[in-house]
């Protein structure tokens, strides 16, 4: 198999040891130092323990010698947040009016399948340590929303994990990244505290480069039943993040009513979220799996 098509069976296979194998001989007749970390690593997970201390031990020389050179294919603007043998799978980038550009730059990094977007003032969400300080009456607390309809520009094509989180794109940056244009692919959809509000979540349902999420996250993102009734347009969904989102007892009824209901491994949602009534509904509800229905019984 050519190299070229080996890297997109990695990209759409990331664990498939016998392609990472081949690609690791390709790598050698190129001269590519990497082909010798694979074969290293893939050693390592099956060697014994004076052998895997070792091999540990030469992966880290390896690694050391070269990093700054492999990463040197992506731009210097660029962090790197995951590797697998060597290469980026996961950057972030911060965002600008350049951002689009260096983001289209570097998913052309051989196997970068993940994006995270963040911003220089918070980029890790220190301000909002106690969530529960950034409400009021009316819902959450936060900033303005951050000018990003650039978003509509980027290619999502090759993402299947896509993090946003703590940057406050608001409903109108849902709705640019709506329109961005991509295959699909996103599994992973990380939104917290994005300001998106409902329609913001309905910006996102209907575009069809989301329509395979299986994890989503939009804690404190001020949705209420109306933005959970939405949600019907991510069908695929195993895993939601709800928190900090006051959607009540219709929200939960939306929920109960959602077509992944039955599919979720994972819900994260607090009391005061869904009120007492909403615990109860909860607690009994046949179409919820069985472990996520004890939880609330024991709420």
């Amino acid at each position: 198999m050519e190299a070229t098509a080996l890297e997109q069976r990695l990209r759409d296979h990331p664990d498939d040891v016998a392609a990472w194998r081949a690609y690791a001989d390709a790598l050698h007749e190129q001269g590519d130092s990497r082909g010798k970390l694979i074969e290293w690593e893939q050693r390592a997970c099956v060697a014994g323990s004076v052998a895997r201390k070792q091999l540990t031990s030469e992966i880290q020389q390896l690694s050391e010698q070269h990093q700054d050179s492999w990463d040197a294919e992506l731009p210097s603007e660029v962090t790197v947040e995951a590797r697998r043998h060597g290469f980026a799978t996961k950057v972030a980038v911060e965002w600008s009016d350049e951002a689009p550009e260096l983001i289209a730059e570097a998913l052309r990094g051989r196997f970068v399948t993940a994006l995270r977007i963040k911003t220089g003032d918070d980029p890790e969400g220190e301000e909002w340590g106690n969530e529960e300080e950034h409400w009021d009456e009316n819902g959450p607390l936060m900033p303005p929303p951050i000018e990003a309809v650039g978003l509509a520009s980027l290619d999502l094509g090759r993402l299947v994990a896509l993090d946003l989180s703590y940057f406050r794109i608001g409903d109108p940056g849902a709705e640019a990244l709506a329109a961005a244009t991509g295959s699909g692919r996103i599994e992973t959809l990380d939104l917290r505290y994005c300001a998106i509000g409902d329609s913001g979540v309905a910006a996102l349902t209907a575009s069809p480069h989301f329509a395979s999420v299986r994890r989503l996250h939009l804690q404190c993102n001020a949705v209420t039943a109306e933005g959970v009734r939405s949600l019907r347009g991510f069908p695929n969904l195993t895993e939601l993040d709800l928190r900090y989102n006051h959607i009540g007892e219709d929200g939960v009824d939306a929920l109960l009513a959602a077509p992944f209901i039955g599919s979720l491994k994972r819900l994260l949602l607090y009391r005061d979220d869904v009120s007492e009534a909403g615990v109860q509904k909860l607690a009994s509800a046949p179409q919820l799996p069985t472990t996520l229905r004890s939880y609330w019984r024991c709420v």
